[in-house]
């Protein structure tokens, strides 16, 4: 069985029969902001995200302006906007980014539940771990060390 690739039917991302304007300048459709219920974006999706320094900087600058076009991302970037719209797309199908129209501008905006959620997943797993650990460690040291061998003397 295979998994369906962005844009592909059956995957979720699904753009065929919707024109232009229905498409956000990332070229996903524009998020509902009334579906607070939907269920957060998968977990392997933002951690790839995320994967790359250049999205990182644009999800911060983003969550500093708290809202901003692709061209006032690019500005003093040493990558194209074209390269922006790329990096916008991938993060807005993490589900980390949303996009919606102001006049003639996209404007784009960070989704801070996906986010909020791979913290919660990574923080469960430390927790888990550092447990572990301390578990080993305990049994480690509970473990009586055997005592040092007799020296024989030789006569």
């Amino acid at each position: 069985m295979s998994v369906p690739g962005p844009g592909e039917p059956g995957s979720g991302l699904d753009t065929a029969g919707e024109s232009e304007a229905d498409l956000g300048a990332a070229g996903a459709p524009e998020t509902d902001p009334d579906m607070a219920g939907a269920p957060e974006a998968d977990l392997g999706a933002v951690l790839t995200a995320l994967s790359d320094p250049t999205r990182r900087l644009l999800l911060e600058r983003l969550a500093a302006a708290g809202r901003a076009s692709a061209t006032e991302l690019a500005e003093g970037l040493p990558v194209s906007r074209q390269a922006v719209l790329k990096h916008l797309k991938v993060l807005g199908e993490a589900g980390l980014v949303t996009s919606g129209r102001a006049g003639r501008a996209v404007l784009f905006e960070v989704r801070p539940g996906p986010l909020d959620a791979c913290a919660r997943h990574l923080a469960e797993l430390a927790s888990t771990w550092d447990r572990r650990l301390h578990n080993l460690k305990r049994r480690a040291e509970a473990v009586p060390t055997p005592p040092p061998p007799k020296e024989s003397r030789q006569p």
